[in-house]
Parts: C-alpha cells; structure tokens; sequence
C-alpha cells in the first residue's frame, strides 16, 4: 500500500471513528429521552396503561437489545422508525378514542370486582358478559411489542458505532454522556411543562439526523415524522373547546372549566366544589369537633391538598394555620387559578410542593389535626418498581412520623373511597397499633358494619388518642350532615330536631355513626417500608402480574430470537446476568431514595443522574488503571449487597443528617461503582461489543421483570436476586472460556 493509500485509509479511519463517537453520544440521549417520553405519553393515552408503565420500560430495553443484536444485519431497522412510530401513536389514540366513544367495551383490571390488587379509577365499568371485555395483559402486549419495535432502530445504530469504535470503554462513556444529557433534557422539560409534541419534536429530529447520516432519509419518511408530531400536536381545545390541557410532571392533567372538574390520565381524579353548595363530608371532621365540644384544629397539615376543598373547609372552621401538601404543580396551579373560594390565597394557608412522606420526616411544626384528603395517586412513582406516589404515606412507619408531629390531643384523619374493605381494616389496625387507641371509622353513606371481605364506600377514619368524638358517639350515637355545608352551620348535628310528619325525620341529611369492622378471614398485614403495598391483598405476586410476566417473557424471548445474528443462539451470558442484577440495583436505589428525599419526579431524575455518573467514573477507573482484577470488585460489590439485605432502612430514619442520609445513600449507591467497574471491564475484553451490549440490556429486561418479586419478598430481599444474578455472571462458563 502506497503512502497515499495508507493516509487515506487513516483518513477515513478517522471519519469514522468521529461518526461513531456522534453516534454514541447521541443514541444515549435519544434513548432515555424516547425512553422516558413514551413512558409519559402511552401512560396517559393508553387506557389504564399508567399503572402498568414498566411495560413501556422494559420494552424500550428489549428494543434496545434487539437492535444490538441486529448491528451487523443488512436490514435498516432505524429506517422503519418512522412507520413503526407513527403506527404505535395512532393505535394509542385509536385506543383512547374508542374506550370513550363506545361504552360498549369494558377493560379489565385484574377483577376488580373481588381484586387481589386495587387499581383506582378502573371499576367504573364492571366486566359484564354483555360487553366485550378485553383484559389489559393483552393491551399491554400489544404496546410492549409496537414500543420495543419503535427502540430496534437506534439500538442498531448504538451496535454498529460500538463496531467501528476502537475504544470500548471510552465509546461507552461517550454512550453515558449522552444518558445524562437525556436526563437533563427530559427534566427541563417536565420543569418547564412542555406538551408532548416537543419532547417527540426532538425525538424525531434526532431520529431525522440519523436517517440523513445515513442517507436514508427519504420524503416519505420524513413525512411520517412530521404527521407524527403534527398529529401530537393538536391541541384537545379543538375537539373540546372547554376544556384545557395541561402536562404536568406526572399526569396529562384536563380541566373541565365549566364543571371545575380535573381528569389526569383520562381517569376523573377531583373537583374544585364551592363551599356555598357542596361538599358537606369535607367539613365533618371540623363539625364533629365543634359539636363534641371541642376547640378548632388552629394549626393543620392537609396532604393531598390538590386544588382546594379540603383547605377550604379548614379556613371555614376556624384553622389559624394550614400546611397544605400536593405533589402535583399543575393540580395546585388549577386550585389556586381556578378554585371558587380561592383557598390558596388566603394568608393563613402555606402551600408546599413536595412529597407527603418527605414532608411529614422533616417538619419540624406540631398540630392539631394532620389530613390525608382523598390521597390516591394514578400512576407509578416511576417504571422501575411496582409502588405509587402514596405508598410510601401508608405504612407503620409513616404513621409514627404522623404522631410525632401531632400535639398531645392531636388527631390523624384519612378519608378517601377504598374501594375494598380489607384496606379500611389494613389502615385502621395501623392506626390502632401506633396511637394505641381504636379508630373510629365512619362509612358515608352509614352502614352498621363493614365486611373486609366486601367492597367499601367513602370511609373517614379518625385516628389518635383523644376521646372526644368516640365520647359524643357513645352518648348520642347519631350525627346528621347536610351535602351542602352551610347549612350545618346553625345545627348541632348530635342533637338536630326531626321535622314532624315526615318520613324522613331529618331530610336533607345524612345520618352519620362509627361502622364496626367485621373481620371475615385472613391475616390483618402492615404495610412497612420495605412492603408498601397498601392495595395488595397480601403478600403474593398477583395472577395479573404472573399471566403478565408470562406473556411479556414469551413475546421478549421471541423477539430475542428473532434479531439473533444469524447461526448464533447464544448470547453473552456474563453481560446478560450483569443486566439483570444492576436493573433490580437501580430499583432499590429508586425506592430507597423515594423514601429519603420523597417520591417525586425531581427525586427520580437525581437519582437517575447519579447513577450515570458512578457509571462514568467505572469507566474513567477502568480507563486509567491498567490492570482491574475482577475478583476484588465482585467481593466489595457483594459486601455491599450483604450490607443492603441485613440493615434495615428503619435504622436510619432518625439521627442526624450524616446518618439519615448520606449513609443510606452510600448503601443504596455505592454498590453501582462496582457493578460498573465489572461491566466495563468485561465489556472491554468481550470478543463481540454488538452482541455484549445487546445481551447487557436483554438482562435488563430479566431485571425488570424480576422485580414483580418485590410483592412477596419486599425490597430489601429482593437484593437477594441482585445477589444471584452476580454469582451467575461471575460464574458464567462461557465468559470463564473467554479469559475474563
């Protein structure tokens, strides 16, 4: 070869190793942007999908995995992006549209009927034979193929530029740079409230960019890209002018502005009531005290506060002070606009935006009264673990930070529509067991008793140790409350007189009396924060869970296969089981730094961040120091994990900062430093990058559906898989061939 023809060759060489370099900062952006834009989206426009959205999770992973695996295909996968996305949206609204407009066709949940799990807001039709029924497993298959399709072309294109990259390690960190750039984008936007049409603006220009790099960015493609984000685009307002949209960091939030009702998720979640005509039962705490012949509540903490009415009834009946907490920053935005009695701008509230739980661990206020009003979030608090953004409000633990804050005579009250009884005697037995005292619980309309067997209504539970209201009941048994609040204003509702010759001795009112629980079989669980599930029925992994984990596994295997290089039916079995176990680490974290720092968006996204960032140091260590000895990195990551099962999260939940957060944040996180370090190494020495990525986040799909098992073993021994999935890549016989 001539001195030209070398240069030249190094010339290109270097070209390439550019493109590629782009390329993989890039799809690490385009990724978790996607990744975390589709979650958001499909979860709002898929009926019922929010609850599920680890699906969407795992499927852009499983994509992901594919289109490694397919790097050295001739087939261009990112060239069906367009159609595949385009096809996927249009089936979401389809979907959406249809649920609505024909009241024909019912999804199931799980039976919400007699469920082993509660979903919120899904019983409002009742399978019935009549109807056609159509169980959300199969809608979740449908959207987890379609969505991992929609990932195989960038997944290919990260497999191809590991290819041609000629240093492993640093094109991963250049892989991870681009990751935490997505993190940071995607959390502008959630700040900002941007509508979906710019997070997948972005999105698709990214995907154009790619397309025209490779010169297959034709006009019919590129046109899918623009229909689909024009069609995202349309604003609700067209269809129904009354109506507003806005996207919070959690929810599509809707407001109805004639009705002052708010839809989040296509799921009616509140209604901002004026106190001048409705909303009687959020007055019948305060009416209860006044008519025992107690003072006010002067100070009160309302969690839940979303757009108002709780805090309005508080300011009506005397409250000097109110420490009102909502998560949501566009649900508190509408209360605070929109709200008849403009409860917000009154002097004598406090709004803050934050986490309920994280609220309740660092106020360091007493009260008379602490509210959980209709506390009942619709969504995960994030794709990873099976918890939403109340779980962690009902636990043992949680009530404990509640009688800490109370006064002497405080009392906790929680009010919401259960849905099943065996959940009002799960919270009252907590109730009972931290204050000491029974709870009277109170079902609107009255029932004498309550089944935990049966459905429940609307149900108050009045919790603490003062004996004031329990005393008034004993003595006068009944209490009458009127929907609309003022007029019990000029009442006393223990002693109201019956209007004579009616059949109705007190019409217009509703009669009021403590419910007694009838427990009609199986152990009363606790809820704790290692096993926060308040709606599952025990400790079990539900039948919709297992036929979901089943279905998902089979279409994930066969897609596996299906993108297989050619002759190769074997994947790379030490990447595959790092994959697994850093997914179920990634969890923990997640649940664990929820519980610190509160279950918000905010807290996820940091979370996330610095996770890629001990990623980026593995690999900066690896990088430098030329020798990495795997044993070493094995047994300070399994001490950790060791670490992690044995102490329990309770251990830190009081002291000073230092031990309540930076050490569970080192036990949480410090694990992450060493899985990276192994998976850099091994990824560095792998024969094939493509096929070692690719196996590296088909593990991940095994992770993520692992985590199911956090419902029957809590978070802290679900590290145990973690455990056993390391053990696994350690002992992997293929890599031992492999020399690593």
């Amino acid at each position: 070869m001539s001195g030209i023809e070398q240069a030249q060759s190094v010339g290109i060489d270097q070209v390439n190793s550019r493109v590629s370099a782009i390329n993989l900062f890039l799809v690490g952006f385009l990724v978790l942007f996607m990744e975390l834009a589709c979650i958001r989206w499909f979860a709002s426009y898929v009926v019922f999908l929010q609850f599920f959205t680890n699906v969407v999770l795992i499927a852009s992973f499983l994509g992901m995995s594919c289109g490694c695996m397919a790097a050295r295909q001739q087939r261009d996968w990112l060239g069906y992006f367009p159609f595949i996305a385009l096809a996927t949206v249009v089936a979401a609204l389809g979907m959406f549209a249809v649920y609505y407009f024909w009241r024909g066709l019912s999804i199931d949940v799980g039976g919400q009927a007699s469920p082993q799990e509660v979903f919120f807001g899904t019983e409002y039709r009742n399978p019935d034979v009549a109807q056609f029924v159509v169980p959300i497993e199969a809608i979740a298959a449908i959207f987890f193929v379609a969505v991992a399709l929609m990932f195989v072309g960038v997944g290919q294109v990260l497999g191809r530029a590991f290819d041609a990259y000629p240093n492993r390690v640093l094109g991963y960190t250049l892989n991870i740079g681009g990751s935490l750039a997505g993190i940071v984008g995607f959390s502008m936007a959630s700040i900002f409230q941007t509508p979906p049409a710019a997070w997948f603006f972005v999105s698709c220009a990214g995907i154009a960019y790619l397309l025209h790099q490779n010169r297959s960015l034709t006009l019919l493609r590129g046109g899918a890209l623009v229909v689909l984000v024009l069609g995202i685009a349309v604003p609700l307002s067209w269809i129904a002018p009354t109506q507003s949209v806005r996207w919070s960091p959690y929810y599509m939030v809707v407001h109805k502005v004639p009705t002052g009702s708010i839809v989040v998720n296509s799921i009616g979640h509140q209604s901002m009531v004026p106190y001048e005509s409705s909303g009687g039962s959020y007055s019948l705490i305060h009416l209860l005290q006044q008519h025992s012949g107690g003072p006010p509540f002067r100070d009160v903490m309302i969690i839940g506060a979303g757009s108002g009415n709780d805090v309005t009834h508080a300011l009506r009946h005397g409250a000097e002070h109110v420490d009102a907490v909502e998560i949501d920053p566009v649900i508190q935005d509408l209360g605070r606009e929109y709200h008849p009695n403009h409860p917000y701008q009154d002097a004598r509230v406090i709004p803050h935006l934050d986490d309920g739980r994280h609220f309740l661990r660092t106020t360091e206020n007493k009260y008379d009264m602490v509210i959980y009003a209709l506390v009942d979030s619709l969504i995960l608090h994030s794709g990873y673990a099976n918890i939403r953004l109340e779980s962690y409000l009902f636990t043992q633990q949680a009530f404990a930070d509640i009688k800490r804050v109370l006064k002497p005579d405080g009392i906790f009250v929680m009010y919401n529509y259960y849905r099943q009884g065996w959940i009002v005697e799960r919270v009252a037995a907590m109730a009972e067991a931290t204050f000491g005292c029974a709870p009277i619980v109170l079902s609107l309309p009255y029932q004498e008793t309550l089944k935990t067997s049966g459905p429940a209504g609307f149900t108050m539970i009045i919790a603490g140790c003062n004996p004031r209201i329990a005393d008034a009941f004993r003595q006068r048994k009944d209490f009458w409350l009127s929907s609309v609040p003022p007029r019990n204003e000029s009442v006393d509702g223990f002693n109201l007189p019956a209007v004579a010759g009616s059949q109705d001795p007190h019409p217009g009112y509703e009669q009021i009396s403590p419910t007694t629980l009838i427990h009609d079989g199986g152990e009363v669980l606790s809820t704790s924060d290692d096993w926060p599930f308040l709606y599952l029925r025990g400790r079990l992994i539900p039948d919709l869970t297992i036929r979901s984990m089943v279905l998902l596994g089979v279409l994930g295997v066969g897609l596996v296969y299906l993108f297989l290089p050619k002759g190769r039916v074997s994947i790379n079995g030490r990447m595959f089981f790092l994959g697994a176990a850093f997914m179920l680490l990634e969890t923990k974290a997640v649940v664990q730094m929820a519980l610190l720092f509160g279950s918000t968006w905010l807290v996820n996204s940091a979370v996330f961040f610095t996770v890629l960032l001990l990623i980026l140091l593995a690999n900066l260590y690896v990088l430098k120091v030329r020798t990495v000895h795997l044993l070493w990195h094995y047994v300070g990551l399994l001490v950790f994990l060791a670490a992690g099962v044995l102490v329990p999260l309770d251990l830190f939940l009081s002291g000073g900062t230092l031990w309540r957060y930076a050490a569970p944040c080192i036990l949480a996180l410090g694990p992450m430093f060493f899985a990276g370090v192994i998976f850099a190494r091994s990824f560095r020495d792998a024969v094939n990058p493509d096929l070692a990525f690719g196996s590296n986040i088909a593990g991940s799909v095994v992770g993520g559906l692992a985590e199911s098992f956090s419902t029957l073993l809590g978070f802290r021994y679900l590290l145990l898989l973690a455990v056993a999935f390391y053990l696994l890549s350690a002992w992997s016989p293929r890599l031992r061939r492999a020399g690593a």
